[in-house]
């Protein structure tokens, strides 16, 4: 877990707020610092925040030593250079029209607000504070508006934590009670756990990775390793720094909270499955094809199609032959993977496909009864089954109006699948990364084909746990404490 500093130029600066042994002078700061190497996350109340002054200095210093702190030096940068006025002018119009439209009745002019970490009093501008936030993340930011024919940003500063009034040092102060929760939660005097893991769950879900029971075994694994673990969902975006892992088990997306929370983890520096690298490559079926074609990973003949091409529908027939196979690059659950038998197919198929993607893949229909869905953590083969297809159908997931089929699985040892697959699938995972990972195999005698890697695996009680048992929750653990202290 992160411990927070929280940095002032004098310490009667933070008198208004609740006492924290984490409130320090910079001079304390470096002392602190010089002794302590935990992991630190540091917010930067100081007043001085021109360019050298004390605010500048403590947030280079901060950085020097490996912690993250707000505002980041180049935050900093951006006031003492002239990208404010840029920033001000490249605005999207729809962040200016909601603005003039909030301010619709306001006839005073300039109109002056603070934004504390993303978030205004004003209601009606809490979109124009999350853009400006986004752009200037500083504490406290002061913006000047300013109408013409329309409302425009005028001025942006750093704002100081000793010129607030009350009703602004209240809001103040449960903002930043929202943004760091950890500074109001008392550490107990014998805590029992050495390691806080966030699961980041949605209970929601219809097609979750985990079962409840299979995370109810992950966190009795855990706690027998001295790891705490907690369920967070997408609201809990700003507790992230409470942690030092954080095991997304929800199904991840490029465009999607899943993946802005890995980014952040990371960036907070905690230990994180699946991490935004893993997440990007192993969520677009094109970019694994072409990265498959330069690592000589085995998988079934392919061809890009791209929607301003004519030649799309003869190209893929001729090269790959009928039946085949289209996908777009960012299905999941056999869902945006359809086959096509006929030319009349092929045509419909792909119109309706190019409405969702300006490339879509198209390879080779090999049939097989299961697919190997390997499971890797860290370059190394942790759990085998073999999927089977759906009844009747050539996919494992048959999606149907009512309700969603799937087929049968077996669950093997290592020991017992061919080589060859095994094979298959570390070289897949070697590219991508050393996080956990689920790779879907054909075989076809000696041959293997690799359909995809899976960077969010389905980890279910009586599956994918059925050889190993409680084993495989034990080795999830133990990973995650390795990528924790590696981290340290």
């Amino acid at each position: 877990m992160a411990k927070l500093i929280i940095v002032v130029d004098k310490t009667q600066d933070w008198a208004p707020y609740y006492q924290y042994d984490g409130v320090m002078t910079l001079p304390a700061y470096l002392k602190w610092s010089a002794k302590n190497k935990q992991r630190t996350r540091v917010i930067n109340l100081c007043r001085q925040a021109q360019y050298l002054g004390t605010g500048y200095y403590c947030s280079l210093l901060a950085e020097a030593r490996g912690h993250n702190v707000m505002p980041s030096v180049r935050a900093f940068n951006k006031f003492n250079r002239h990208e404010i006025a840029d920033i001000a002018e490249e605005i999207p119009g729809s962040i200016l029209s909601q603005l003039n439209k909030a301010l619709a009745g306001e006839t005073e002019t300039p109109l002056v607000f603070n934004i504390y970490f993303g978030e205004t009093a004003i209601k009606a501008l809490k979109k124009v504070a999350a853009y400006l936030f986004e752009a200037f993340p500083v504490p406290i930011l002061r913006v000047e508006l300013q109408k013409k024919t329309s409302w425009q940003v005028k001025t942006l500063k750093i704002g100081s934590v000793n010129k607030l009034d009350e009703q602004e040092q209240n809001f103040f102060g449960n903002t930043l009670e929202k943004y760091s929760h950890k500074i109001w939660r008392l550490e107990p005097t014998n805590k029992k756990y050495k390691y806080d893991l966030a699961v980041l769950v949605d209970a929601k879900e219809k097609f979750p990775p985990c079962t409840p029971k299979s995370l109810e075994l992950f966190t009795k694994a855990a706690r027998k390793a001295a790891m705490d673990t907690e369920q967070i969902g997408a609201k809990d975006i700003h507790r992230l720094a409470e942690f030092d892992g954080l095991f997304i088990r929800e199904t991840t997306s490029v465009n999607h909270h899943t993946f802005h929370m890995a980014l952040k983890a990371e960036r907070e520096g905690l230990a994180v499955i699946d991490d935004p690298n893993s997440i990007l490559r192993c969520g677009n079926k094109v970019y694994l094809q072409t990265l498959f074609e330069q690592h000589k990973v085995p998988m079934p003949d392919g061809v890009l199609l791209f929607k301003q091409d004519e030649d799309n529908l003869e190209r893929a027939a001729d090269t790959l032959g009928l039946p085949l196979v289209l996908k777009i690059p960012d299905g999941s659950f056999s869902r945006g993977v359809v086959k096509v038998k006929t030319l009349t197919e092929l045509r419909a198929q792909l119109t309706a496909l190019f409405e969702q993607s300006a490339i879509i893949l198209a390879q080779r229909y090999t049939f097989t009864e299961y697919d190997w869905r390997i499971g890797v953590l860290n370059g190394m083969a942790l759990f085998a089954c073999k999927y089977f297809m759906a009844r009747n159908h050539w996919q494992i997931y048959k999606h149907g109006s009512a309700k969603t089929q799937s087929g049968g699985f077996t669950t093997c040892a290592i020991s017992e699948v061919p080589s060859h697959v095994i094979d298959a699938a570390l070289k897949a995972c070697a590219p991508i990364g050393d996080s956990l990972y689920g790779v879907d195999i054909k075989q076809d005698g000696e041959k293997v084909y690799v359909i995809e890697v899976n960077d969010n695996p389905n980890i279910d009680d009586g599956v994918e746990d059925l050889y190993l048992g409680n084993k495989l929750y034990d080795l999830l653990v133990e990973d995650f404490i390795r990528r924790i202290e590696l981290k340290r």
